[in-house]
């Protein structure tokens, strides 16, 4: 597994000293790297997807435990979308993916959706 470093700044030029001489001095400008923004994943409710599977995507795909599972299972029954986990946006499109891929081999309707959190 390859990992990336800070990018290094090549040293930036100033103007050289007043004396006329030929030196020049180096400074070094650090970089400020931003988190890349995190995005939740939610499974939708729907009339047709048993809440069985549902609880079984989330054992399965986002490492909830039985009784984790159960509880955002209801979350989502009642509220209509229930958050299933928070990850950088290629994790949470992977999770999304998954979820679908599964429902749609099981012949289920369930939608699973990544948003940004603000």
């Amino acid at each position: 597994m390859k990992f990336m470093s800070k990018p290094e700044q090549p040293p930036v030029p100033t103007t050289p000293p007043a004396g006329g001489g030929d030196s020049v001095v180096l400074e070094r400008k650090t970089l400020r790297t931003q988190p890349p923004q995190m995005h939740q994943v939610l499974m939708l409710n729907d009339d047709f997807t048993p809440m069985e599977f549902v609880v079984w995507a989330l054992q399965e795909f986002f490492s909830k435990d039985r009784e984790s599972a159960t509880q955002i299972m209801l979350k989502i029954h009642l509220d209509g979308r229930g958050v299933c986990g928070v990850y950088t946006p290629d994790v949470a499109s992977t999770k999304v993916d998954q979820v679908s891929q599964a429902a749609r081999a099981s012949g289920h309707p369930l939608q699973c959706v990544s948003e940004p959190i603000e």
